[in-house]
């Protein structure tokens, strides 16, 4: 297993493929919510993931500059494919995702935008719940922030 973090620009045909393979899967069909999930900040993004030997992407975020979706850098699309839930894999992307932003950024601050039910995961992160419950795509939200100690 090999982790990848690219530009935009730098990814390949068959990286980006795979990325929204993985996006499509679990956010439009295992959720059931159709949303329409090139929002033109990937241009904008650093992506990160963990790719298997076959090249398949086993988990997965982007990770967004100050100003694009916050004031504040920020997380996004995070995912984890079904067969790599329970490996640890989704805690290890987000605590690269963090110290990529904090080391190459030098950010002091996170928000993410978190699905309700993984507060708690977030939470052990160090991030803390700073919005009320809102719907996106019909799925209960909350937006978190993260302050470097």
């Amino acid at each position: 297993m090999n982790w990848h973090s690219k530009t935009f620009e730098t990814l390949s045909i068959s990286e980006l493929y795979r990325i929204l393979q993985l996006r499509s899967k679990v956010f439009v069909v295992e959720q059931n919510c159709p949303y329409l999930d090139m929002d033109d900040k990937d241009q904008q993004s650093v992506h990160l993931w963990l790719a298997g030997d076959d090249g398949r992407v086993l988990a997965y975020c982007r990770l967004l500059p100050a100003g694009i979706s916050y004031p504040q850098c920020s997380i996004g699309r995070v995912v984890t494919d079904s067969q790599a839930r329970g490996s640890g894999a989704g805690r290890r992307l987000m605590e690269k995702a963090i110290h990529y932003i904090e080391a190459t950024w030098q950010a002091t601050s996170i928000r993410i935008g978190a699905q309700l039910y993984l507060k708690t995961f977030y939470e052990s992160l160090g991030f803390e719940q700073s919005s009320e419950s809102y719907l996106e795509d019909d799925i209960p939200h909350i937006e978190m922030i993260r302050n470097k100690a």
